[in-house]
C-alpha cells in the first residue's frame, strides 16, 4: 500500500513571460502510487512535469520531491528520478545497447541489467542495431527503459504508450505496474483516458493550467452516473432497444418477461468512461475527440 508522501506540491504558479500558465497547483503523491496528470495538449501537464523534474525552476510556491525542493536540487537529484519524455532523446548513430550503456554510465548508483530491460520490451534481438533504423515505437520502448536503467525511486512518464500498437502498449503498461509493485512512485502524464483508468491510483484533471478535479478513476466514474444495462429484443419482427439503470433492473418488468420467454437478442452493461467524466467536469475535449 502507498505510504508517506514522496511528492508534495503546494500553491505552485508558473508563467511564460507575463502570461500565467500554471495556477495554484496543490497535490501530494504517496510512495508506491501511480498519479496521473490528465488533460488535452497545451493544458500544462508537461510544464508541471518540468517543474517537478527541476527543468523549470522559476516557479512560485513549493514543489518537493523526496524531500528536496525542485528548484534547489543538487546533482544527486537525478540519481533518484527517471524521466521518459514523450519525444525520445537517443543517439541515432549508436546501437540500442550502446545507448543504454552510455546513459547507465551517467549514474553512480546500482544499475539494472541492460539485456534484461531490452528483453522486457522486445528489443533484445535488435540490441546491436543502430537506433536510426528503429521505428517510432521501438524508439519509444528504448526511451522508456532508458529511464529505468539506474533504478530510480520516482518515474516521470510522458505519454509512454503513444504510437505503440496494442501488444507493445500492453507490455509497457505491465512494466509500469511492476515498477509500482516494487514501490516506485510514478507520475503518468497523458491524454489517454484508457491508460489512466487502467494504471492510475488517482488522477488530476488539468485544463488551462488549473486543477479542475482530483480523485481515483473509480470514484470519478461511480459518482458521476450509474451503470446502465442495454438490451435488444424482437417485437413483431422489429428489433427494439431498451436501457435501464443497473440499480433499477429488479423493477424492469419488460426485461423479466423477455428473459422468461427467451426473447433477448443481446444485452450489455456500460458505465461512464473517464473521458466522459473529464468532459462533464471541465467542459474541455481531449485530443482527437469532438
Amino acid at each position: 500500500m502507498p505510504g508517506k508522501n514522496v511528492i508534495d506540491v503546494k500553491n505552485v504558479f508558473f508563467s511564460y513571460g507575463k502570461t500565467p500558465f500554471l495556477r495554484d497547483i496543490t497535490f501530494s503523491v504517496s510512495k508506491g502510487e501511480i498519479f496521473g496528470f490528465l488533460g488535452p495538449s497545451g493544458a500544462g501537464k508537461s510544464t508541471l512535469q518540468k517543474v517537478l523534474t527541476g527543468i523549470s525552476t522559476d516557479y512560485e510556491g513549493s514543489a518537493s520531491i523526496l524531500g528536496t525542493e525542485s528548484r534547489k536540487h543538487g546533482r544527486d537529484f537525478y540519481e533518484k528520478i527517471g524521466v521518459d519524455f514523450e519525444f525520445p532523446s537517443l543517439f541515432e548513430k549508436l546501437t540500442a545497447r550502446e545507448n543504454m550503456e552510455y546513459f547507465a554510465s551517467l549514474y553512480s548508483g546500482n544499475k539494472r541489467d541492460i539485456d534484461e530491460l531490452l528483453g522486457e520490451v522486445g528489443l533484445l534481438e535488435h540490441a546491436d542495431k543502430k537506433v536510426s533504423a528503429f521505428s517510432k515505437g521501438m524508439k519509444s520502448r528504448l526511451n522508456f527503459i532508458k529511464a529505468l536503467v539506474h533504478d530510480p525511486d520516482v518515474l516521470f512518464l510522458d505519454e509512454p504508450t503513444s504510437g505503440l500498437d496494442p501488444n507493445n502498449a500492453k507490455i509497457m503498461k505491465d512494466m509500469i505496474r511492476r515498477e509500482k509493485e516494487k514501490g516506485k512512485t510514478i507520475i503518468l502524464t497523458t491524454h489517454d483516458m484508457h491508460d489512466a483508468t487502467e494504471l492510475c491510483d488517482r488522477v488530476v484533471f488539468i485544463v488551462n493550467g488549473q486543477m479542475k478535479a482530483l480523485d481515483t478513476p473509480h470514484n470519478f466514474i461511480m459518482s458521476r452516473g450509474a451503470a446502465k444495462v442495454t438490451y435488444t429484443y424482437l417485437d413483431d419482427g422489429a428489433e427494439r432497444t431498451v436501457s435501464s439503470l443497473l440499480n433499477e433492473l429488479s423493477e424492469d418488468r419488460v426485461l423479466k418477461k423477455l428473459i422468461d420467454e427467451n426473447r433477448i437478442t443481446s444485452i450489455h452493461s456500460a458505465e461512464p468512461t473517464l473521458s466522459d467524466i473529464f468532459i462533464e467536469i471541465t467542459g474541455a475535449h481531449l485530443d482527437g475527440q469532438e
